[in-house]
């Protein structure tokens, strides 16, 4: 029976990153994947829908490119080669992490992990066959799946991962339901291809996680695509019909029905721990998944769990982060996640991307705040790239200046949003990120006139 310091159970970006820092720290690691290296982010999430809205983006921006001087009457998109190129793109990166397994020494057992007991872990291949291995710690980090509410008719949709999987062909139509980050981003992606969208969203707006002027920008932007936006829209129930899948859900107590040739359920996900433990071992939980402490140990000693299973963040840099600072802890340590600064990235068309409190969130926790926004009409890129209404906004302190959070809505806001992370995690003010020249032309530049509105706040 072989015995390891380390046995993490789930291959994805906090289980990788994880393996990967216990083996740099010096210790004989094991990782168990019945799947992909890479788990879900790496070949039914982030990476995949990235990769799709990249050539998305490429095929939209060449249809609508007369503006520009660009013609293309003649443009089309091949489903089949769109999604040949996004699995391409996960089987490169999976290798790659494989290849990290190997270089580091880590041993990767393909099978489903069963826990059998504080230190021992039994991993069963595809074919039955099963051993046995013990372990000082066990790390769980085996993320979430697509979550499937009670509602009639819902076996008719697909789920994200069954979409990602399999559908390389393009809809005439399709209903998403779900208006937070996996659903706006498929909007995007198939609005894009000249799919007819509509898009269902229970709450009062899209993204209802966020602050209240992305989603309703976001509506604003999407229905000039030709997406049909319905808020407040609550799914009764799915048939199928000579004419597609219908919808019927019910908007401010008045019946409504969306007929699509297919419907994508995207409504959120929930840990995913099924036949994790055996018979007589039974962790706690909480709302969201396993319970875990300050250092992530759940409440079986020894067994410890980071990311989606554990997080009430569903981020991947977050399980990544996570699983490092477990580690750290492990091997006595010191180890922190600042989970104030955690940044949220949505790529729909001009991307959105979120670090910290928004204004309502810190007045609801009785913090005075002041807030300087910058809306990108005259900023030159934006001028040029014509992608819909920008902005750039900023929530500090009103007493210490502290930033608190950001919110920006332009191109490469995901790539510009590492800056105010980076600020909220250090206490900066305004006036300190001020002392920075940011070039021109770019989409940056109005980062300053925001933090110049808002210093003059202070």
């Amino acid at each position: 029976m072989a015995h390891y310091e380390l046995i993490v159970i789930g291959a994805g970006p906090g289980g990788y990153e994880a393996a990967l820092h216990a083996a740099k720290l010096g210790k004989k690691v094991a990782v168990v994947e019945k799947r992909e290296a890479g788990g879900t982010c790496l070949n039914r999430g982030c990476i995949p829908t990235k990769t799709l809205l990249h050539s998305s983006q490429i095929f939209h921006d060449a249809k609508h490119g007369a503006h520009a001087g660009i013609h293309t009457d003649d443009i089309r998109a091949d489903m089949t080669e769109i999604f040949a190129y996004k699995r391409e793109i996960s089987q490169k990166l999976s290798s790659g992490i494989e290849s990290l397994f190997k270089t580091a020494k880590i041993d990767f057992l393909r099978g489903t992990a069963l826990i059998t007991a504080p230190g021992a872990v039994r991993v069963t291949d595809a074919e039955g066959g099963a051993n046995d291995y013990t372990c000082d710690d066990i790390l769980i980090a085996t993320g979430s799946v697509p979550s499937r509410p009670p509602i009639p008719g819902l076996e008719f949709a697909m789920t994200s991962d069954e979409l990602l999987e399999g559908c390389d062909h393009l809809y005439r139509s399709i209903v998403i339901i779900g208006g937070g980050v996996i659903g706006v981003e498929f909007a995007t992606f198939y609005s894009d291809l000249g799919c007819s969208v509509t898009l269902l969203e229970g709450m009062d707006r899209l993204l209802p996680n966020m602050d209240r002027e992305l989603g309703q920008n976001l509506a604003l932007i999407l229905k000039k695509q030709g997406v049909q936006v319905c808020t407040r829209s609550m799914v009764d129930r799915l048939e199928q019909t000579p004419e597609g899948i219908a919808v019927h859900y019910t908007a401010k107590e008045t019946p409504g029905c969306a007929v699509g040739e297919a419907v994508l359920c995207a409504i959120g996900r929930r840990a995913f721990r099924d036949g994790l433990f055996a018979q007589g071992l039974t962790p706690e939980t909480n709302g969201h998944g396993l319970w875990v402490d300050e250092h992530y140990q759940t409440s079986i000693p020894g067994v410890y769990a980071i990311g989606d299973v554990s997080s009430p963040v569903q981020l991947a840099h977050v399980a990544a982060a996570q699983g490092a600072a477990c580690v750290e802890h492990m091997a006595g340590l010191s180890a922190g996640v600042c989970m104030d600064a955690v940044p949220s990235c949505i790529y729909c068309r001009p991307e959105i991307a979120a670090v910290g409190l928004t204004e309502a969130e810190a007045k609801e926790r009785g913090i005075p705040v002041k807030t300087g926004k910058c809306v990108m009409g005259g900023n030159a890129r934006t001028v040029i790239a014509d992608p819909g209404r920008c902005f750039m906004k900023v929530t500090a302190h009103a007493e210490t200046g502290a930033i608190l959070g950001a919110q920006l809505m332009c191109p490469n806001a995901s790539d510009i949003i590492g800056q105010l992370g980076q600020a909220i995690a250090n206490g900066m003010t305004p006036g300190q990120l001020l002392a920075a020249m940011r070039p021109h032309p770019t989409y940056e530049e109005a980062l300053s006139e925001a933090l110049e509105n808002l210093a003059s706040k202070l």
